[in-house]
């Protein structure tokens, strides 16, 4: 009996050092950085731009699996930046879960963006939250149909050199200008995105992608005033697909050649998409006399498209007031599958 006791004892700890051993192989679950955690205030007036920046300053700073949470709540903030370079090599997960608003005060603003990724690489930003500008409290200072040197209001988010990025299932309203601006950024994966702006909101893009290599958009409904989406200079291999866009100005190349020694377009892949009482459709826009650039390797697939103005739009002379040269077909167009 004595020798079947110690056989079960042996099996015991045995079977709890197996456990433990396995244990130790799973991933890590991480580290919550709460905002909550860092003074921010949610349903207050009290701004809490200085707790999120404290709290991201703490995430990029943690060395393994980091989280930033952003609990369910509406929280008031100013012009944020999160800055990397970042110390882990596992992307940061941004879990917002609650509602952010922008402070509607236009000189709070110094750069481009309400809320900037600044040298990150890998970063994750999703969690079923909102991202509200209240733009409709500063339009009324957006001058850039009679101004062309406007300065364009911050985008919602602005990206800059992001590299290994996913954002996925969050909802933008009511930008002040762009509802996202992505440049000089690579490998930037984007799907499950509801945008949303009255149709008579200015400059308010769904998304403007510049100088950036490797941006996939999939799964979306954008609804604005301006561009769905908008391919600038400098932009290669972007991809977009399964894109529901209206109203607004349709999907957009350009505009191109505003400014010296852009960079070319290449690359492009627009599939599956669906607009709907657009101004424009699928559109190519560059003004005149500009630098010699090129867009080229483009292709347009599968596209449907109900009640728009000018369904295939290429304008040469954009900005101008002189008279244009465009090509356009001015007919309602739908391209089946498999067309």
């Amino acid at each position: 009996m004595a020798s079947n006791g110690s056989t079960f004892a042996v099996l015991v700890l045995f079977s709890l050092l197996a456990s433990s051993n396995a244990a130790g192989r799973q991933p890590a679950i991480g580290t919550t950085f709460n905002v909550l955690s860092y003074g921010a205030k949610p349903g207050s007036r009290i701004e809490s731009t200085q707790a999120f920046v404290r709290a991201w300053a703490a995430a990029c700073n943690f060395p393994g699996k980091a989280r930033l949470l952003i609990p369910p709540g509406i929280y008031k903030l100013g012009e944020t930046v999160f800055q990397g370079p970042c110390k882990s090599r596992i992307p940061i997960t941004i879990l917002l879960q609650g509602t952010l608003q922008a402070v509607s005060d236009a000189s709070s603003y110094s750069g481009k963006g309400w809320i900037s990724l600044d040298e990150v690489n890998g970063v994750v930003l999703t969690g079923g939250g909102t991202i509200d500008a209240l733009g409709q409290n500063l339009w009324q200072y957006n001058d850039c149909k009679t101004n062309p040197d406007c300065v364009h209001l911050p985008a919602s988010i602005y990206m800059t050199k992001v590299t290994n990025a996913k954002i996925k299932s969050i909802k933008l309203v009511n930008s002040m200008g762009f509802h996202m601006h992505i440049t000089r950024s690579y490998l930037i994966t984007i799907h499950s995105l509801s945008i949303t702006a009255p149709s008579e909101s200015p400059n308010t893009d769904g998304m403007h992608i510049s100088q950036s290599n490797g941006v996939k958009v999939a799964r979306s409904v954008i609804k604005t005033g301006d561009d769905c989406i908008s391919i600038g200079q400098g932009s290669t291999n972007v991809t977009l697909n399964q894109i529901t866009c209206g109203p607004g100005h349709g999907i957009s190349v350009g505009s191109l050649g505003k400014r010296p020694n852009e960079g070319d377009v290449a690359g492009l892949i627009v599939s599956n998409c669906t607009l709907v009482g657009t101004t424009n459709g699928i559109r190519i826009k560059t003004y005149a006399a500009s630098d010699p650039s090129r867009a080229s390797g483009m292709l347009f697939k599968d596209i449907i498209m109900n009640n728009v103005r000018n369904p295939i739009i290429i304008d040469q002379n954009y900005g101008s007031n002189a008279q244009k040269v465009t090509h356009f077909c001015n007919y309602n167009l739908t391209m089946p599958k498999h067309y």
